[in-house]
């Protein structure tokens, strides 16, 4: 009789110790795989110029590497993130943020007016670096939230980084913001005087980002700012069946209206393109209904899509005949996140976006890839 209930009890725990392990198993591969991606990515894309100061190359060829703000203001989100994680060391980001604060751009008809917005763009002409004026909302913004997670992540530098965080979310506001419209501007070379003072990247819908800014500077603007973005994002989405949103739109006081190719960047600027694919990564995590809604109806139409290509017309014509993992991984993460229903296809892709290796020279697929990976947004 004992030994029948020490078998069942014996019975009893292989089973217990088995479905631990499952859980293991289950818990610990997403945390490899993100820890995997990251380190790939960083070995692929970070340069450490010296000692105490590091850049991400945006240009695909590290004889010839170009730093961006917006590639900067990734590298910092990523190695915060990492951080969290214990992947990634405060010293990781602090030369992230070195360069950034030694790239800072100047304004006023002498360029002698000092901001805590970054130059957008650094590359080197023969021996010498390059840094060129003006800059770019989308690096500001990914640069001025890397600070406010950092604070979390290194409680004992948190004072430092949230003082920096609001010197640029107020420098946004001050020459990235349409006091107009109450939208972001594309940057601060496009002010009053500019034809584009109107133009709104769709990118730059980051409601996340704009609750975090409010929370760490309780400036109000930052409220208006998020609402009546996401109704211009609303009123993008609802102009076509499709939902799909343009890179680029024209702001009026009540409206948005994509514009027409080649208006600032390339012929695609009033398609789903390279900028609006980031949209997903933007409002994935969002809770508001309005990044809900515009997010599900986008979810509904590539989830009918049997092979995902790299941009798409407003009314649904693929651009291309191949696919990028800067438009499909966006689109899977945004799937896992709201948890959408029917949306197996977009599912599946994820699954293989987790089972293949980073690209090592494409570095807006790899970065988009590592962030739909790594992606939380707290």
């Amino acid at each position: 009789m004992k030994r029948g209930k020490y078998m069942w009890a014996f019975t009893a725990l292989i089973i217990i110790l088995y479905v631990a392990a499952l859980l293991v198993i289950r818990v610990g591969s997403p945390a490899r795989v993100q820890r995997d991606t990251y380190n790939q990515w960083r070995q692929s894309y970070v340069i450490q110029e010296d000692e105490q100061h590091a850049f991400v190359n945006t240009s695909n060829n590290k004889s010839k590497a170009v730093a961006l703000s917006e590639g900067q203001g990734y590298g910092m989100y990523l190695t915060a993130i990492a951080g969290s994680k214990g992947w990634a060391q405060q010293q990781d980001f602090d030369n992230l943020l070195r360069y950034y604060l030694e790239h800072r751009d100047y304004i006023g008809e002498q360029q002698t007016i000092p901001t805590y917005l970054m130059q957008w763009r650094q590359y080197k002409e023969g021996q010498t670096w390059v840094s060129q004026d003006s800059s770019a909302t989308d690096g500001d913004l990914y640069i001025a939230f890397s600070l406010y997670r950092a604070s979390k992540v290194w409680p004992k530098r948190s004072s430092y980084y949230l003082e920096i965080e609001r010197q640029i979310t107020a420098d946004i506001l001050s020459y990235e913001y349409n006091s107009t419209t109450h939208t972001l501007t594309v940057g601060n070379w496009a002010n009053q005087d500019s034809t584009y003072y109107n133009l709104m990247r769709s990118s730059d819908v980051m409601p996340d980002f704009f609750e975090a800014f409010y929370e760490s500077t309780h400036d109000k603007r930052w409220l208006t700012v998020s609402n009546t973005m996401l109704d211009r994002l609303v009123d993008l989405s609802n102009a076509h069946s499709t939902g799909l949103i343009p890179d680029f739109a024209w702001i009026t006081d009540d409206g948005a209206k994509a514009v027409q190719g080649k208006a600032v960047a390339s012929k695609h600027d009033g398609d789903y393109s390279s900028n609006a694919c980031r949209v997903p990564l933007m409002l994935a995590t969002s809770d508001n209904p309005r990044a809900k809604k515009v997010m599900k109806k986008l979810l509904q139409f590539f989830n009918q899509q049997d092979f995902i290509t790299a941009g798409y017309s407003l009314a649904g014509k693929p651009l291309n005949d191949y696919q990028s993992n800067s438009f499909t991984a966006p689109l899977a993460f945004a799937a896992e996140q709201q948890q959408q229903q029917h949306a197996d296809r977009l599912l599946k892709n994820r699954q293989t976006i987790l089972t293949e290796k980073l690209e090592t020279n494409n570095y807006y697929d790899a970065t988009l890839t590592t962030m739909a990976v790594m992606g939380e947004v707290d």
